[in-house]
């Protein structure tokens, strides 16, 4: 078991890095997802879409399944918006537990070494495996893996949370640095939503 990417072979240093490269120089990501929420004793729930990506922190989730389902980030607060109730849920980007939430850092500064710890990895599904364990007490989860391409893409990723449940996300078709309408990142809400902040 690895302490964290100092200390970590030149095989996984060299992988992280990459990682860190790839996505650190990036402006602008778009992305086919399919996400899996794992939680005890219920039945996996899956959904899927596109998304959307641009620094500073600013997320755009479109789902097609369920269709209309938003889940938007203008980089102070994130929207998630459910059709089936015509409901717009609104919470502050610092205090948003969404399993979503974390992926902003795809296009933040990424820093394995200074975000994580412990880490293992391991060759499978055509990549690497790589899992580590967050530094941060405050972190909303307690353990990610992920798969890296051979290109250093991100191609799933696997977020544990301390009450058993998972969120797995599934990214395809990956483009880095398309050209994305600032309008993406501006929650509209729709006629008749309901919008209620998350302390509420």
């Amino acid at each position: 078991m690895v302490s964290g990417a100092a200390s970590a072979s030149p095989d996984l240093t060299a992988v992280l890095k990459a990682v860190e490269n790839r996505y650190n120089r990036a402006r602008t990501l778009a992305v086919h997802f399919e996400q899996t929420y794992v939680a005890p004793q219920r039945a996996p729930k899956t959904e899927s879409g596109e998304l959307f990506l641009r620094k500073p922190g600013r997320m755009h989730w479109r789902y097609s399944h369920p269709a209309g389902k938003l889940f938007v980030s203008d980089g102070k607060y994130v929207y998630l918006y459910t059709p089936s109730n015509n409901r717009v849920q609104r919470a502050k980007v610092k205090e948003c537990d969404d399993m979503r939430a974390p992926l902003a850092v795809l296009l933040g500064k990424l820093n394995f070494e200074q975000d994580f710890k412990r880490f293992t990895y391991h060759p499978g599904d055509g990549g690497t495996w790589v899992a580590g364990e967050p530094r941060s007490s405050k972190a909303p989860f307690t353990k990610v893996e992920f798969l890296v391409g051979p290109s250093y893409e991100i191609q799933r990723l696997i977020v544990a949370q301390d009450d058993g449940s998972t969120m797995e996300f599934r990214f395809e078709q990956e483009k880095l640095n398309p050209a994305l309408a600032e309008s993406l990142f501006r929650f509209q809400t729709p006629p008749g939503a309901e919008v209620v902040d998350a302390e509420e």
